[in-house]
């Protein structure tokens, strides 16, 4: 009998809000003729990217409550020993981390642990990239660095919110950091996914270059303390007349400091779920689809940033619901 061959893996990585989950879904709608199963990482505790995965027949798993490089490692060793177990029910794994992971251990997962290793491939580490805000996440979290420093591939992303100038910049600092990288130009992720998936495009060698000591089972990593989220949920619907122009303010009045901001909103008397996400400054948000029958309407907005005023945007929050009763 012949071993089985191993799994393939992809691990979609990148900073807060660059485009990770955007690309997820490309993936999951395209009809490419293969099956996936998904791990989906957030840092903060209360889930929105799992829900803001398109419907797929796809398996999905979340883990949040923690940092996949870190806190969570031993769930994702786990969730991939289980899926070993059904492994002829899909093609692929794909990995998408939470904004603030160091790729660095999550890649080392697939080569220390013996029953990861022998059953999986890690193919490779998929970095998205913010053309807007690159120069600032460089500057401000040594994370984004080392995401850009692990990539095999990397999408320089919202290339039609830059000038020309600014795409160059961009592209000049990652291939200061990473000379060897293949680097694709993308709006909203819009690349052909033979680009980014079965590319065999992991090298261990070159990561032992950049870090020599990859493969030690001591390695760790650790989160700037000054980086924290804020989890936001209610049961009550919001009035958009309120809310509107309270996130609006936030936005314009702490943006710099709100690295990534997220939210699927129930408005009252409103029968489609409202979602809301900001990078910084920039905020957008629509209506998404109809809440299904028997849903739980319930809002839930995550803030991860620096020194977030924790109280005042918990009171501000309040103050968007709908009438007078208080969510307790």
């Amino acid at each position: 009998m012949t071993a089985q061959a191993a799994i393939p893996v992809t691990v979609f990585t990148g900073f807060l809000g660059a485009g990770k989950t955007t690309l997820l879904n490309r993936v999951l709608t395209e009809n490419h003729g293969k099956r996936y199963a998904v791990i989906v990482n957030e840092f903060g505790e209360v889930g929105i990217d799992n829900d803001l995965v398109v419907n797929s027949d796809e398996e999905i798993f979340e883990m949040n409550n923690g940092c996949i490089c870190c806190s969570v490692r031993g769930d994702l060793i786990r969730i991939i020993e289980g899926l070993m177990r059904r492994r002829s029910r899909f093609d692929g794994i794909l990995i998408e981390t939470t904004g603030l992971a160091d790729p660095a251990p999550v890649a080392q997962t697939f080569f220390v642990d013996e029953d990861v290793r022998k059953n999986t491939k890690l193919d490779a580490i998929v970095t998205v990239v913010d053309a807007k805000h690159l120069v600032g996440a460089l500057e401000n979290v040594p994370e984004a660095q080392e995401q850009i420093a692990f990539a095999d591939i990397i999408l320089l992303n919202k290339t039609d919110l830059v000038e020309p100038e600014e795409l160059d910049a961009a592209r000049e600092r990652i291939r200061a950091i990473n000379p060897v990288a293949t680097i694709r130009e993308t709006e909203r992720c819009g690349i052909e996914l033979s680009d980014v998936l079965g590319r065999d495009a992991f090298s261990l060698d070159r990561i032992l270059e950049v870090e020599p000591d990859f493969l030690s089972s001591l390695h760790e990593h650790e989160h700037d303390d000054h980086v924290s989220s804020l989890s936001l949920v209610s049961d009550q619907p919001l009035d958009p007349g309120k809310f509107f122009p309270w996130i609006q303010e936030i936005i314009q009045t702490l943006g710099t400091n709100i690295l990534r901001m997220k939210g699927i909103i129930a408005f009252g008397n409103d029968p489609d779920r409202f979602v809301i996400q900001s990078v910084h400054m920039l905020l957008e948000g629509d209506h998404q689809r109809p809440w299904r029958e028997g849903e739980a309407r319930t809002s839930r907005l995550v803030f991860i940033g620096c020194n977030l005023p924790k109280e005042a945007l918990r009171a501000g929050f309040e103050r968007s619901f709908a009438g007078e009763r208080q969510h307790s």
